[in-house]
């Protein structure tokens, strides 16, 4: 699952952003009716504050995992759209075309991101094999795992579109982590 809305129209990376109240509602609805066995989110707060009141409410286990966090976009981390495309219209164009190899300045790179968060689903699979595990998490590490799942280029990233607190089910085998 991805975060709800922060209100802030930017990547915010790592930046450690509460939910707005349309996001805390629009993540409350996207559960409504759903059941886990478990739940896994990042660490940051526009994750971990919703699944600490959902497993209080639901009475379902909760870990906290920071390999789970955004992806890190360096000096790009806050900016919006609208800015980089006015200051940084090239740079933005080829990020979009190929994140692998034009990623923004200082930003993690992309096999950093995706090793660590392969590591965590391997560890969750690992550990919870049986269960229903609900991950919430941020919009880059969803497309970085629909990408690898879908085995389409991670170029296509950027163009995959992950609302916040939209749900994604997948099944993550254990074997694939170590990949």
């Amino acid at each position: 699952m991805r975060h709800g809305d922060t209100g802030r129209p930017s990547y915010r990376g790592q930046l450690d952003d509460a939910l707005s109240d349309a996001g805390w509602r629009e993540a409350r609805d996207a559960v409504a009716d759903r059941r886990w066995d478990r739940i896994v989110s990042s660490s940051l707060r526009r994750c971990a504050d919703f699944a600490r009141e959902l497993s209080a409410v639901r009475g379902v286990p909760l870990e906290l995992d920071a390999r789970l966090a955004e992806y890190g976009y360096g000096d790009w981390q806050g900016v919006t759209i609208a800015e980089l495309e006015r200051r940084e219209p090239d740079a933005l164009r080829r990020f979009r075309l190929d994140p692998e190899r034009h990623a923004p300045p200082r930003a993690e790179p992309l096999a950093a991101f995706g090793a660590r968060i392969a590591a965590a689903l391997g560890d969750i699979a690992e550990a919870h094999p049986a269960q229903r595990v609900l991950v919430v998490t941020h919009g880059a590490a969803i497309r970085w795992v629909r990408c690898r799942l879908e085995r389409r280029p991670f170029g296509d990233m950027v163009g995959m579109d992950v609302p916040n607190a939209s749900l994604h089910r997948i099944a993550w085998p254990a074997r694939e982590a170590a990949a």
